[in-house]
């Protein structure tokens, strides 16, 4: 099963990497998928790699059924 995850970007490297963040956790990623990355922005990863920005308010109801979903029944 693969899963694709809304991360917020927290730092530009260069032109096709930046520094994302997921529940405190920092990861270094591939933006070279798509264009106009910015801090800030949210995108979807999967497997290292930003797929496409989503939006924020969507990436954060995403994150909130993450989080309801890993809490003991």
């Amino acid at each position: 099963m693969c899963l694709a995850i809304p991360v917020q970007v927290k730092e530009i490297i260069d032109d096709e990497t930046a520094v994302v963040e997921i529940s405190g956790l920092k990861k270094t990623i591939s933006t070279a998928l798509i264009d106009d990355v910015r801090v800030g922005d949210y995108v979807i990863l999967h497997v290292g790699y930003a797929l496409q920005k989503i939006d924020p308010i969507e990436a954060q109801k995403t994150l909130e059924l993450f989080a309801q979903a890993s809490q003991p029944a």
